[in-house]
């Protein structure tokens, strides 16, 4: 119902765009009221290639703020958000990109009508109507006040870039953004899994087996998130192709055990950085993207960093949108196959072993933000891991590893030690949020180091897909 009534409103706003048109005479507009300026001239305007790349920015900013109030999605469903999302914008504007190719034939079920395109269409203005919808379908549960804001958008880029436009191109142009954003959101309910675990991402069928080490719950809304989701469809690479490396050390309650080393250091650093308020807790909440309400989430975390790059970089259309796309890819796909090994592994959080075995009274780093001590999940892989190395590949084969980057995400905020901080590599970025789980007291170093190398991993193959003709 979300998407009829959102295409209702699609329906009336082209109307007022039309109506807005009909000073000029029949499908043509006024040359006169041009000035010395043609029609081609006005339609190679709108397709400018720095307010293309102006419109994306301000598109994927407004989705880093849905992302931080989307309730119930994050990390697996905003991961699988972000590959449609930019799958559909990719597809909207590959014509137009010289050098670049269509996936639609490497994706079975995903039909795209090129012959819906016309030659003379606006591509900011197609781009914008298949951005609002894709929006509109694929982040849910979001506060109504920051939710408008997806129409709100949409139609102040209409009202600006419809003035000098053909009625005719107007409406062949949100036309051919509508087929596409349609086309993908029904390929990607196609994939029946995904469909119906993101609307029970905690299902009661799940019990997890009981057992020394193994991870469980202890309240209802601790209950497992979205532990079938390795099931979910892939784009590049699925959970059954990548190397599952059991962990590396065993359960053990012996002060001596390795074991044991690992959950003396979560222990260990984290209280010490909430006692000395240190370094190590500014990199934990720094990186934490935990808590909806108030956060991005991690996935989200990587296309706030896109859109930094590519602003720093300044990227024209073309390359953002091809980055953008391999990049949700990659997170697609991180999550797919990190979940499938969380609930393979079921290794158990670092605090439920603190409180039993080294302090009773210990708490995680994370525990003031949220109601319980956290994530509620396995812990090996590290998710966060798996995200940050699956994005960082995706950089540094655009940008190459060594850099000067601040980010920025959080500048300003007050609630958490959000302060920007700058890094000379994407790898040192990367390797910092996959191991910023450890002070923040919710992951032992085993699981942020498998995290750290099976986003790597899952990246190396999205590099592999070529855009290129």
């Amino acid at each position: 119902m979300k998407l009829t009534n959102f295409r209702i409103l699609l329906i009336f706003s082209i109307t007022a765009i039309l109506i807005q048109s009909c000073s000029y005479d029949n499908e043509e507009l006024d040359e006169e009221a041009l000035g010395s300026e043609s029609i081609d001239d006005a339609s190679k305007r709108s397709n400018d290639s720095d307010t293309t790349t102006d419109l994306i920015m301000d598109w994927n900013s407004l989705w880093v703020e849905l992302d931080q109030h989307a309730f119930g999605m994050r990390p697996n469903a905003t991961a699988r958000a972000l590959a449609y999302i930019h799958l559909a914008a990719y597809e909207t504007a590959v014509q137009d990109m010289r050098g670049y190719r269509s996936v639609e034939n490497r994706f079975n079920e995903l039909q795209i009508d090129q012959r819906e395109r016309d030659r003379n269409i606006s591509l900011d203005l197609a781009l914008n109507t298949c951005y609002a919808l894709v929006f509109d379908h694929f982040m849910n549960n979001i506060d109504p006040e920051i939710d408008a804001k997806i129409g709100q958008l949409q139609s102040e880029y209409e009202d600006e870039l419809s003035k000098r436009l053909r009625r005719r191109d107007i409406r062949n142009s949100i036309e051919w953004g509508t087929h596409v954003a349609e086309q993908v959101i029904a390929y990607s309910q196609t994939d029946t899994e995904a469909e119906t675990q993101i609307l029970e991402p905690q299902p009661l069928d799940y019990e997890p087996p009981i057992g020394p080490g193994l991870w469980s719950y202890s309240a209802e809304q601790e209950r497992g998130l979205f532990p079938y989701w390795g099931k979910v469809r892939t784009f590049i690479i699925s959970s059954e192709e990548t190397s599952s490396i059991p962990p590396p050390i065993t359960y053990s309650t012996d002060p001596q055990s390795d074991y044991y080393a690992e959950m003396d250091e979560v222990y260990t650093v984290s209280t010490k950085a909430a006692e000395e308020n240190n370094e190590d807790l500014w990199i934990a909440e720094f990186w934490s993207d935990d808590v909806e309400g108030l956060m991005v989430s991690p996935p989200g975390r990587q296309i706030a960093i896109a859109y930094q790059l590519i602003d720093q970089y300044n990227l024209d259309y073309a390359k953002s949108l091809a980055m953008l796309l391999k990049l949700g890819f990659s997170l697609n796909d991180a999550a797919v196959s990190s979940w499938a090994d969380k609930y393979e592994y079921l290794v158990m959080r670092p605090s439920v072993y603190i409180q039993e075995f080294i302090n009773p009274d210990y708490q995680t780093n994370l525990f003031k933000f949220i109601f319980w001590p956290n994530p509620t999940f396995p812990g090996y892989p590290s998710g966060h891991s798996t995200f940050a190395s699956a994005a960082a590949g995706i950089f540094i084969d655009e940008f190459g590893n060594d850099i000067n980057f601040t980010d920025r995400t959080h500048e300003g905020r007050t609630e958490f030690l959000g302060d920007p901080r700058q890094f000379d590599s994407f790898s040192e970025m990367a390797e910092e949020n996959a191991f910023s789980r450890i002070p923040l007291g919710v992951h032992i170093r085993m699981d942020c180091v498998e995290g750290y190398r099976l986003g790597y991993e899952i990246s190396d193959a999205v590099n592999k897909f070529r855009l290129r003709n």
